[in-house]
């Protein structure tokens, strides 16, 4: 007997705007990783992601009146596109309200798809709460992104195509934000096909299915990373989690696998490029999740002549986010590894240390003289360093015994966050600055955004550092420097706390230490 679920999956009406996307296979990751690698296309759809078919299935089946009163949903990415889509093919009135945050590219997505698009709030969940208050105001119909049993209907035909189009499949790699996929998909797997393992895969900034699992009920994360920012979502749907604690048709567990896997934005930029590489489509950054996780799930579990699919969910990617995909990637494929390293200051002690690395490749140098300095001063030089990997970490931790055999004060940076994204683009020499405090900050990708962080900070303190990089995402990741009298240290922190940014010391990081203070 089929559940409702499956029956729910087989009468979606999807079709009538989605496409059956194609499992194409990934010859380059099947031999590299020692399996049957194949790729579930969802970027293919004509939004660019499979949120369409949650969105459609839901729309379409309005009733009449429904249908004449409209639509209205919340949403900065695919789902507004998918409803926009939807709602345009079946001549419905529709407002999708986004964040005053949203990139202008993904609002003009939507409006070319036939979206009125209604600015509101600068966050997620404000818009959110409008527009189900809008909706019940006007007697509008709320489609929501993933927790509504015909959106998930509608994702889980991605499950129905995958056992249709490889019944020898094993394992089904999924991205998980608010969970309506991976609902989808266990469900559907779980009764059709309960020997297929269906593994959720989540960015660590976002791991609200894996905080779940852990406290056996859901969690709502007090600060969520926005660069993977299609499963940006603090808190797993109520509906999906409900879907994952249900049993497979055969018995033999749980509709997912309970170890979530979790990927650094750095294995998720590998990702993208391992796409680009197989089939020269550019993918974003949750369009890769899944193939992160599947790479880090064979190599845990050393997998070798399984049938894998990954899914890749979307490619709406912002074009100014490559640059820092591009940069990321080396380190994310373990082909890079980063370290600050102390050498005497004297002539040709670069000259030795490029000996002592026994021939391996610089990627990257970074080093400024102190102003003190002398070409034989007994005081130490700082230096930033990359080398080329071609075992990865194992390669990485055989790097820094030697280095430490040798006499080198090193420290791996590789994992440091904060190095890879400011300090290695700052190096320049000490300040030697008194009472200097440095903060990581995310500012709102906004206009006035820092206006309103140097208005609430005050003309009381003075900005010793300063650096900022967009990097495509909605929030903007700075790195500042500020310094403070003994009289003010505390009015400092009750002028950040009142700015409302996420905001965090760092002082303490070795990068810092080394290179700036």
């Amino acid at each position: 007997m089929l559940s409702k679920w499956v029956r729910n999956i087989l009468q979606a009406t999807v079709y009538d705007a989605a496409i059956q996307t194609p499992l194409d296979t990934a010859p380059k990751l099947s031999a590299r990783f020692n399996n049957e690698i194949r790729l579930k296309r969802e970027d293919l759809q004509p939004v660019f992601s499979f949120k369409l078919r949650g969105a459609y299935n839901r729309i379409s089946q309005l009733t009449q009146e429904q249908k004449e009163r409209g639509v209205i949903c919340a949403s900065a990415g695919n789902h507004a596109q998918g409803v926009a889509f939807s709602a345009t093919k079946l001549g419905l009135n529709n407002t999708i309200v986004m964040p005053t945050t949203t990139p202008d590219i993904k609002v003009k997505a939507v409006k070319v798809l036939g979206g009125n698009v209604d600015l509101y709030g600068d966050s997620f969940d404000v818009s959110n709460q409008y527009a189900i208050e809008r909706a019940n105001k006007e007697g509008l119909t709320y489609i929501p992104p993933y927790d509504d049993e015909l959106v998930i209907a509608g994702q889980g035909t991605v499950a129905l195509e995958i056992n249709q189009q490889w019944r020898d499949v094993e394992y089904v790699f999924v991205p998980v934000g608010g969970g309506g996929l991976l609902a989808g998909i266990a469900a559907f797997l779980g009764d059709v096909a309960p020997h297929v393992k269906v593994v959720a895969v989540e960015p660590e900034g976002a791991a609200s299915l894996k905080a779940a699992i852990e406290a056996n009920e859901r969690v709502k994360l007090s600060q969520v990373s926005l660069f993977v920012d299609g499963t940006a979502v603090a808190q797993i749907g109520e509906l999906p989690f409900e879907v994952f604690n249900l049993q497979k048709s055969d018995g033999s567990g749980k509709l997912i696998e309970q170890q979530v896997v979790t990927c650094s934005n750095d294995e998720v930029c590998a990702a993208v490029k391992d796409v680009f590489e197989e089939k020269r489509s550019i993918v974003e950054p949750s369009g890769a999740l899944a193939i992160a996780g599947m790479k880090k799930y064979i190599t845990k579990h050393q997998l070798t002549g399984k049938n894998c699919v990954a899914i890749i969910s979307g490619a709406n990617m912002n074009f100014d986010r490559l640059r820092y995909i591009a940069e990321r990637t080396e380190i994310g494929e373990k082909k890079e590894a980063v370290f600050a390293v102390t050498i005497p200051e004297r002539t040709g002690a670069f000259l030795e240390f490029c000996r002592d690395l026994k021939g391996r490749n610089i990627t990257e140098f970074n080093y400024r003289a102190r102003s003190q300095a002398s070409p034989d001063s007994l005081e130490p030089a700082a230096i930033f360093v990359g080398i080329a990997l071609k075992e990865g970490d194992k390669e990485r931790h055989i790097i820094a015994d030697s280095l430490a055999e040798a006499g080198y004060n090193a420290h791996d940076l590789t994992d440091d966050d904060i190095a890879k994204s400011h300090i290695r683009y700052l190096i320049g020499g000490h300040a030697n600055l008194q009472n200097e405090h440095l903060f990581k900050v995310s500012f709102p990708e906004r206009p006035g955004a820092l206006l309103n962080f140097l208005e609430k900070l005050g003309p009381d303190f003075n900005i010793t550092l300063f650096h900022y990089r967009n990097h495509g995402a909605a929030d903007g990741r700075v790195l500042v420097g500020i310094q403070t009298t003994e009289t003010n240290s505390r009015q400092l922190q009750d002028a950040l706390l009142d700015i409302g940014y996420d905001c965090t010391p760092v002082s303490d990081n070795i990068g810092y230490q080394l290179f700036l203070r």
